[in-house]
């Protein structure tokens, strides 16, 4: 296959000999210039970094009745579903926040200081929330503090990762060394999701405290090891672009965050006020950034390598794969602990764990294909793999659509492999395709704003998918609900307030692995009824059978835009158009195909 050289347009790098950096950066970067086995060293180190922050982002999520139980805190009472939000994705949206300006700082004093500095803030904030010393509300604050301390320093590792792998490998392995740490960071979520299910069985502090060891040793290890190769740009903070960009898109992820939640007599927040104001102020701040860094002498983030398309279509691409499959682990999990497992005799406790273990083919096929395709990528390019990994997924979520609520696991097994397999194809030829395009001295930078609109996309995801199944629930569940409770001797005024409770507490109940009856009827109605009605009401198969129907609807809707996500995914990731290597690299490429290590 032929290989397009770059052109000059929206290549903003130095074109002097000593401004080049890439690959040649190596060459006059000291003890490491002629050692061969540095990028193993590099790889090792970083994917450890990034499955470690992405295991702790998931690990979380299945833990969460562990952990409110440990602080003696009931998250589905109204007043405290906030603090449930927060502490479910609040490490979501810093990290997403802060990616790009410590990729900058990256570009700015040193890739693998700031990586190090990320793994030792990441490590102490795990400490700290193993640590916790609160209980009740205040318990729930601390949490929610302390997580953003460890989102600051899985920043720190998201943003400068993939710029140092870009800086360790030379172009014509790129795909392989990207594809596996970005393989790292899939299997990490669903990881995160057995490993938290097994560690909340035996003590909740576990779940932050498993990250400590690793992340010491994972510190030590980066400032022993790890070396600058990149260039250093020295270059004055653009604090106001920093400050537009980092309060415009918080506002945005806040707003979204919110908008799943009940307002007033509403099922969701849309129409709050707050709400509104988030969304339409965090829409003006991104676009006064926009402004800003057009004017800046030296911007956060030159938006001149926007006009790279390989670049722009391969971020557009991750942004919209991002946001097809983002929200995808949470209706799993809700589809399998609220319905599936109690169907087929699990108890409700016991769901989040055996989710986890039932989800495991959606890893798989990820760990096979993502190294794979990487390899390939750097023979023949990231669009045939890339494109045709989300063809691959919309075929899978269309599959789902077309399972019954009740499925034979076998199915439902083959198709999260096929997700797997269709995510694996993407995420690394994209990557390497996204740091292959652009120059050198802004490699940190680049990956955090890739890191930038994964991270995004997966927040507007969870907020997309929710509102979807929660719009989904609102037309069937009050009237399958009411019918449903009357018939069990539930008195008629307590079935009509549960009824029309929002959709989102019987969500929220399922996802977390609670008894949603348990959880939804009052103690003193439950005491009042008959044992044989209260045996029904609160065994396994009342409140699954009652949603079954309501539940697929919803989630036929979920799985139809996940599917046209992926289908325009597939469409931007072929824009990127054929094989492209930014010219700072160029030389090195063309020296290793002379050797023969290099194939068109």
């Amino acid at each position: 296959m032929s290989l397009e050289h770059a052109n000059t347009e929206g290549a903003t790098g130095d074109r002097s000999p000593a401004g080049r950096g890439g690959w040649r950066s190596a060459g006059h970067s000291g003890s490491r210039r002629h050692d061969p086995n540095y990028k193993w060293v590099a790889l090792s180190n970083t994917t450890l970094g990034v499955l470690m922050s992405s295991i702790d982002g998931s690990i979380v999520m299945i833990s969460l009745p562990a952990i409110f139980d440990g602080i003696r805190l009931n998250p589905l009472d109204p007043g405290n579903v906030s603090y449930l939000l927060w502490v479910m994705m609040g490490y979501l949206l810093v990290t997403a926040v802060l990616v790009v300006a410590f990729g900058r700082l990256g570009d700015t004093y040193g890739r693998v200081r700031m990586y190090n500095a990320g793994f030792a803030i990441f490590t102490a904030g795990s400490l700290l929330l193993a640590a916790t010393p609160f209980t009740g509300s205040a318990g729930a604050l601390y949490i929610i503090g302390m997580r953003f301390v460890q989102a600051i320093g899985g920043a720190f590792l998201y943003a400068n990762s993939q710029a140092i792998l870009t800086d360790a490998f030379p172009p014509d392995q790129r795909g392989l060394a990207l594809g596996i740490n970005g393989v790292s960071f899939l299997a990490g979520q669903f990881i995160g999701l057995v490993v938290g299910g097994i560690l909340a069985a035996i003590d909740w502090r576990l779940v932050f405290f498993v990250s400590v060891p690793f992340g010491l040793a994972g510190t030590i290890w980066a400032y022993l090891r790890l070396e600058e190769l990149g260039t250093v740009n020295r270059a004055r903070t653009d604090w106001w672009g920093n400050i537009t960009f980092g309060l415009g898109l918080t506002a945005l992820l806040v707003g979204i965050t919110y908008g799943i939640q009940p307002y007033g007599n509403q099922t969701m927040g849309w129409t709050s006020p707050f709400v509104i104001v988030m969304i339409v102020g965090g829409l003006v701040l991104l676009a006064a950034f926009a402004i800003v860094e057009s004017r800046v002498a030296q911007p956060l983030f030159d938006l001149d390598l926007f006009r790279i398309r390989a670049f722009t279509a391969g971020n557009l691409a991750g942004f919209l794969a991002s946001l097809g499959r983002g929200g995808l682990s949470f209706m799993l999990v809700i589809w399998l602990q609220g319905i599936w497992l109690p169907l087929h005799g699990y108890n409700f406790v016991d769901t989040p764990l055996w989710a986890g273990l039932y989800m495991l083919p959606l890893t798989f096929g990820s760990l096979i294909f993502g190294p794979l395709s990487g390899i390939l990528s750097d023979r023949f390019g990231a669009r045939p793999f890339a494109t045709g990994g989300m063809l691959v997924a919309a075929v899978s979520f269309l599959g789902l659509i077309l399972l019954p609520v009740n499925f034979p696991y076998w199915q439902f097994a083959g198709l999260l492999l096929l997700s797997g397999i269709g995510g694996g194809l993407f995420m690394s030829p994209n990557m390497a395709g996204i740091m292959n395009s652009v120059p050198a001295r802004q490699r940190g930078v680049a990956g955090g704003m890739r890191a930038t609109f994964q991270n995004t996309g997966m927040v507007v995801s969870i907020g997309v998918f929710f509102s979807l199944m929660i719009a989904g629930l609102a037309g069937s569940l009050p009237s399958t609900l009411y019918r449903g409770l009357v018939a069990h001797d539930v008195p008629a005024a307590i079935a009509t307030q549960i009824s029309h409770l929002p959709p989102v507490a019987s969500l929220f109940a399922a996802l977390l692995g609670y008894n949603p009856m348990q959880s939804l009827l009052p103690a003193s109605v439950l005491r009042a009824l008959p044992a044989s009605q209260v045996q029904v009401l609160t065994g396994k198969e009342f409140f699954p059978q009652l949603i079954s129907a309501p539940f697929q609807q919803g989630i036929a809707v979920v799985f139809l835009a996940a599917a046209a996500m992926a289908v325009v995914a597939a469409g931007a990731s072929w824009m990127r158009g054929g094989r492209y290597v930014h010219e700072d690299a160029m030389p090195e490429l063309r020296r290793a195909e002379a050797s023969g290590t290099a194939q068109r």
